[in-house]
């Protein structure tokens, strides 16, 4: 995360108080994940899916940068599931 701002946006929010992940739980994957996949296409900016580990708890968070503003923005965090997942949650199960 190279931004100097992190926005988080309704959404987020919503799914944090929902799953129960605190923000500094979703900070700490922002700044020290490892950016599993990247969507160049999407619109209005880029975006990447990072995963993170908090304990032994994964958690996944998509996030995007708007460099001219200096932001990341998260659009969403939860913790991956087992059944979609391969094991250590870097990619999905056929």
């Amino acid at each position: 995360m190279n931004s100097q701002r992190v926005t988080f946006r309704i959404h987020a929010i919503q799914r944090m108080f929902e799953r129960q992940i605190p923000a500094r739980d979703v900070l700490r994957v922002l700044q020290t994940g490892e950016t599993i996949e990247e969507y160049p296409d999407d619109i209005p900016y880029p975006n990447r899916l990072m995963l993170g580990w908090r304990g032994k708890r994964p958690l996944h968070a998509v996030a995007v940068e708007n460099a001219s503003e200096h932001e990341t923005i998260l659009i969403t965090v939860y913790q991956p599931d087992p059944e979609q997942w391969k094991p250590g949650f870097r990619r999905r199960k056929p």
